[in-house]
C-alpha cells in the first residue's frame, strides 16, 4: 500500500520543477527575441537613416552642380499692371497697361569677406546662426528648440534656419512654405557646406542678402543706410543696425522705420552681448543712438512709386511674398489702378499752385491723397507725398489729427445709427462747457448760435453741436462706431468727448479715413482696402487671387442721411464749397489748430474727405514736423481745391451718377420754417403782455414759452392755433422771456425755436381786476395787434419742456444737399429734442481762443481731461 503512496509523491514532486523550467525555458526565449528585433530594427533604421542621408545629400549636389551659375546671376523682374474693368469699344476685355518693372540687381556691390570688419561678421552670426562655425549647414540643434519653443507657445515663435540654409532659399528656391521645400533647402545646404569653406558662404551670403530700399549685398546697404563705402569704417550700432533688416527689410528699414529699426537693433545688440562679442558698455552706448539717415540714402524717382510700393507691402503683408522675391522670380502682378486717375494725381501734385508757398528755409508743405472705389475697395490712385521717392516714406499710411473730417465718424454718424436722430433733429450749440465743467471747446467764430439743426451744424462745422450731441449719445457709442468703419481708437486715451472735434491720441491716416467714408458713399457696405487683384508667374501661372470681401458695417438709412448731410458742407455756405465739382459729391473739411504761442490763427493739419457715387477721396496737407518755420497758412481750402481737381479730371468722359436712397428709408419732411418776429409787449391799461408773431400757415399750432428772471428754465405755458397771446400771469416787477416753437399737426414734427422776447413788469400794486399777482399761468391766446419788439437786452434761450421733439432750423442752411432732394413725404419717427441748459445766444464762449478760420472751419478744441 506504501508503494503507490510513494510512487505518487515521487510523481507530483518531480512534476513541479519539470513545469517550472518549461516556463522559465518559454520567458528566455521571448526576451532575446524583443532584444534581437530591437537591434535589428535600429541597425534597420541607422541603414535608412543613411540612405536617406545620402539620398538629400546626393539631391542637394545633384541641385547645387546643375544651378551653380545662380550664385553670380542676377534673375527675371517683376512686371506690375492697371487692370482696369470694363470693356473696350470692341466689348472686349480692357488689356491690362504694365504701370512698373521691378527687379534686383541694379544696386548690387560685391565684397571679399577679408573686407568685412570682424564684429559686422559676428553681428550677423549673432542674429541669424549662432552655431554658424559647428553645424554642418543644418543646425539640429536649433530645429530642436525652435520646435521646442513652439509647443510651447503654441505657435511659430522661432525659426531654425541656419545663413547656410538662408543662402541655398535664396539662390535656388522660393518662400513656399511646404515640407518638400524645406527638405530641399536643407539638401542643398548640407551640399553648400560641403563644397564650400565657412568663410566662402559667409561671403555669398552677405553679398547676395536683400537689405531693402533696393540695396542687395551689405557693401550695398552700407552706402544707402549710412553713406560708407568702406565697411571698417561703420560703428557697432550702424553694424547691428544691418543685421537687424534680414528679418524684415521694409519693416525695419531705418529710413522707413526709424523707431521699429531701433526696436530690433536692441535685440541685435542684446544678442551680440550675450554671445560674448561685445561688453555691456559698447551695447548701452550703441542702442541709445538715433538714426539719422544720410542725403545719400534718398531714392531715385520712380513712375507711379507710391502706388507700386504699395502693391509690394500688401504682397508681403496679405499674400507672405517678400520684396526680395519680387524682385527675383519674374511675377506679373495685376492691380486696381486706374491709370487716368493716377496720372492726374501726379500731375496735379507736381503743381505748385495747389499749394501754399515754400517755408523760408525751402521746405516744402507735405501732402498725401488716396482714391477708392466704393464699390469694390480698390485702389484707384494713391500719393505718399510731393516729390514722392520709391521705398520712401509714404504719408498715406502716415497718423495726424482729422479734426472736424471726424465729426461725421465720432458724433453725426452714430446719433444717425442709434434712430434717434436725423438730419433736421437740433443740436444745441449754447453749452460751452462739459464733463463737469472740465472741458471747454468753442466755435471758430467764438459765438453760440442756440438751436441749430444737424445740417446746419455740419455745413457750417460749429464744435459745440457735436460735442453736445456726443455728450447726449455717450462716447462708448462712438468708439464702437468707429471701430466699424476700420477705424481702432484707443480704448483709454480717446474716451473723451474730445474725439467729436477729431482730438485724436493717435491720429487717422489718409487711408484709413478714405477707408471709412466708402460706408457712407455705398449704403452702409464697406469691402477691404486692396490694389493686388493677382499675381501670376512668368508662365502665367496663378499664385494669389484676391477674394472679395464685404461687409454691411452701419445701416443703409445712416449712409443716406449722412450723404445728405455732407452734400451740405459743399454748397453755398458751407467749409467745403472749394470741393463741388460737376457731378454729385459730398465730403467734410477739416483742420486741427496750432498750440504755438503768436500763430493759433493758423494751423497744423488741413484736410478734406469727400466722395462721388463712384470713388471716395482722403486729401491731407501739413508739414512732417510742425514748429514755429512750418505750419499750414491757407486753410482747408487746398485740399478741397486738390480734391475738386483731381477728382474731376479723373472721373472726365464716365456718365454722371447720382447717390441712391436705399429701398425703406422714407423721404426727409423738412419741419415748420422757424420764426424770426416774435415780439412780446406790457400793456399797461390792461396790465397783459400781448406775444405775437406772424402765421406759419395752415395745420400749424404754436408752443409758447415763458421763463422768469428767477426761473432756472423755460416751460411751455400754452400750445396755441392762433399766431399770439395775451398774458395775464405775470409778478410785478418781473423780467421775462419768451420764445415760440412752430408744431406740424400732421407729422407732429417741431421746427425751429424763434428769437426770444424779453419784457419788463412794472412795480405797481395790483395787477388786472385789482387782485393779487397769481402764482398760476393764466394765458389767454388771442389776436392782438403787433406791438414793437422788446428790449432785446441779452436774451436767454431756455430749454424745451421733456418729450418736445427736435426739429430743423429754416435757413438755406438747414438743408439738404441738391441732389438727391427730400420730398415732403411726412416722417414717422420723429427724433426726440435733446434739453439743453439755459445759455445765452449769441453770446461769445468763454476759454481758450479758437482760431479764425477765414469764417468757415473750426479749430481743434483741447482735450477733456
Amino acid at each position: 500500500m506504501e508503494k503507490p503512496t510513494n510512487k505518487q509523491t515521487t510523481t507530483s514532486t518531480k512534476s513541479k520543477p519539470q513545469g517550472s523550467n518549461k516556463s522559465s525555458k518559454k520567458k528566455g526565449f521571448s526576451f532575446r527575441k524583443l532584444i534581437m528585433g530591437t537591434i535589428i530594427a535600429g541597425i534597420l533604421a541607422v541603414i535608412c537613416a543613411l540612405a536617406i542621408y545620402i539620398v538629400v545629400i546626393m539631391s542637394g549636389f545633384k541641385i547645387l552642380e546643375s544651378n551653380i551659375d545662380k550664385i553670380e546671376t542676377t534673375n527675371e523682374s517683376t512686371l506690375i499692371y492697371a487692370q482696369e474693368e470694363g470693356k473696350d469699344k470692341d466689348g472686349k476685355d480692357k488689356p491690362p497697361t504694365e504701370i512698373s518693372k521691378i527687379y534686383k540687381g541694379e544696386n548690387r556691390e560685391s565684397v571679399n569677406i577679408k573686407d568685412v570688419p570682424e564684429r559686422l561678421k559676428q553681428a550677423f552670426i549673432a542674429t541669424e546662426d549662432r552655431r554658424f562655425e559647428q553645424h554642418a549647414g543644418v543646425d539640429f540643434w536649433a530645429i530642436g528648440r525652435a520646435l521646442v519653443k513652439d509647443v510651447i507657445h503654441m505657435s511659430a515663435v522661432e525659426g531654425g534656419s541656419t545663413i547656410t540654409q538662408q543662402l541655398a532659399k535664396n539662390v535656388f528656391l522660393s518662400s513656399e512654405k511646404t515640407a518638400f521645400r524645406k527638405g530641399t533647402e536643407m539638401s542643398i545646404a548640407f551640399a553648400l557646406d560641403e563644397k564650400y569653406t565657412k568663410d566662402e558662404i559667409l561671403e555669398r551670403y552677405l553679398n547676395r542678402i536683400f537689405f531693402g530700399s533696393n540695396a542687395y549685398g551689405i557693401k550695398a546697404a552700407a552706402k544707402v543706410y549710412f553713406g560708407k563705402s568702406n565697411l571698417n569704417d561703420l560703428k557697432i550700432w550702424e553694424m547691428a543696425t544691418l543685421a537687424a533688416l534680414p528679418k524684415a527689410p521694409s519693416k525695419y528699414s531705418p529710413i522707413k522705420n526709424p523707431d521699429l529699426s531701433k526696436e530690433r537693433r536692441a535685440v541685435v545688440l542684446r544678442l551680440m552681448t550675450d554671445q560674448g562679442y561685445i561688453t555691456e558698455a559698447e551695447r548701452a552706448e550703441a542702442a541709445a543712438v538715433d538714426y539719422v539717415a544720410p542725403a545719400a540714402s534718398t531714392q531715385g524717382s520712380q513712375a507711379y512709386a507710391s502706388y507700386v510700393d504699395y502693391v509690394m507691402n500688401e504682397a508681403e503683408d496679405m499674400y507672405g511674398i517678400d520684396e526680395d522675391e519680387l524682385l527675383t522670380k519674374g511675377y506679373r502682378i495685376y492691380t486696381s489702378m486706374n491709370v487716368n486717375a493716377q496720372k492726374v494725381m501726379e500731375q496735379t501734385y507736381a503743381n505748385p499752385k495747389f499749394f501754399q508757398a515754400d517755408a523760408s528755409d525751402g521746405e516744402k508743405i507735405q501732402s498725401a491723397m488716396v482714391i477708392m472705389d466704393n464699390k469694390t475697395g480698390g485702389l484707384m490712385a494713391m500719393i505718399g507725398g510731393r516729390d514722392y521717392k520709391s521705398r520712401g516714406f509714404s504719408r498715406v499710411y502716415s497718423k495726424r489729427q482729422p479734426g472736424s473730417s471726424f465729426k461725421p465718424i465720432a458724433a453725426y454718424g452714430p446719433a444717425l445709427e442709434s434712430g434717434n436722430y436725423t438730419p433736421y433733429s437740433m443740436m444745441d450749440d449754447t453749452q460751452t462747457s462739459f464733463g463737469n465743467g472740465t472741458y471747454s471747446p468753442r466755435n471758430y467764430d467764438r459765438i453760440t448760435h442756440g438751436q441749430v439743426t444737424m445740417f446746419e451744424a455740419v455745413k457750417k462745422s460749429y464744435n459745440l453741436a457735436p460735442v453736445w450731441l456726443l455728450d447726449q449719445i455717450k462716447v462708448p457709442t462712438a468708439l464702437k462706431f468707429a471701430e466699424k468703419l476700420g477705424i481702432k481708437l484707443n480704448e483709454k486715451n480717446d474716451r473723451n468727448l474730445a474725439i467729436a472735434l477729431g482730438g485724436l491720441s493717435d491720429g487717422v491716416s489718409p487711408l484709413q479715413m478714405a477707408a471709412a467714408y466708402t460706408a457712407f458713399a455705398n449704403q452702409g457696405v464697406q469691402n477691404k482696402t486692396h490694389a493686388i487683384l493677382r499675381i501670376t508667374d512668368a508662365h502665367d501661372k496663378e499664385i494669389a487671387v484676391y477674394k472679395p470681401e464685404k461687409k454691411q458695417v452701419i445701416q443703409p438709412k445712416t449712409s443716406y442721411y449722412m450723404t445728405l448731410l455732407l452734400q451740405g458742407v459743399v454748397e453755398k455756405g458751407g467749409t467745403g464749397t472749394q470741393a463741388k465739382m460737376n457731378r454729385p459729391v459730398a465730403g467734410k473739411t477739416g483742420t486741427t489748430g496750432l498750440d504755438i504761442k503768436g500763430l493759433e490763427k493758423f494751423d497744423r493739419d488741413v484736410w478734406f474727405v469727400g466722395y462721388t457715387p463712384e470713388w471716395t477721396a482722403a486729401v491731407w496737407e501739413g508739414f512732417d514736423k510742425v514748429d514755429a518755420k512750418h505750419y499750414v497758412t491757407i486753410g482747408s481750402g487746398s485740399p478741397s481745391s486738390i480734391f475738386k481737381e483731381v477728382m474731376t479730371e479723373s472721373l472726365k468722359g464716365r456718365p454722371v451718377t447720382n447717390f441712391v436712397k436705399p429701398e425703406g428709408v422714407q423721404d426727409l419732411t423738412e419741419p415748420p420754417s422757424g420764426i424770426a418776429d416774435l415780439a412780446a409787449v406790457y400793456v399797461p391799461e390792461t396790465k397783459l403782455v400781448q406775444v405775437t408773431w406772424a402765421s406759419q400757415g395752415d395745420k400749424i399750432a404754436y408752443r409758447l414759452f415763458r421763463k422768469g428772471a428767477n426761473e432756472p428754465e423755460a416751460k411751455m405755458i400754452i400750445q396755441t392755433p392762433t399766431p399770439g397771446i395775451n398774458d395775464t400771469s405775470m409778478n410785478r416787477g418781473d423780467t421775462y422771456q419768451y420764445y415760440v416753437v412752430p408744431l406740424n399737426l400732421e407729422t407732429n414734427i417741431e421746427g425751429a425755436k424763434s428769437n426770444v422776447a424779453t419784457v419788463e413788469i412794472p412795480k405797481d400794486d395790483t395787477l388786472p381786476g385789482g387782485v393779487s399777482p397769481s402764482p398760476s399761468p393764466g394765458v389767454s391766446p388771442s389776436p392782438s395787434p403787433s406791438p414793437s419788439p422788446g428790449n432785446g437786452k441779452d436774451p436767454i434761450v431756455p430749454s424745451p419742456s421733456p418729450g418736445t421733439k427736435p426739429t430743423p432750423s429754416p435757413t438755406p442752411s438747414g438743408k439738404p444737399g441738391t441732389s438727391p432732394t427730400p420730398s415732403p413725404t411726412a416722417n414717422p419717427n420723429p427724433s426726440p429734442s435733446p434739453s439743453p441748459s439755459p445759455s445765452p445766444v449769441n453770446k461769445p464762449v468763454d476759454g481758450p481762443a479758437d482760431k479764425p478760420k477765414d469764417g468757415k472751419e473750426d479749430a481743434l478744441a483741447p482735450k477733456a481731461q
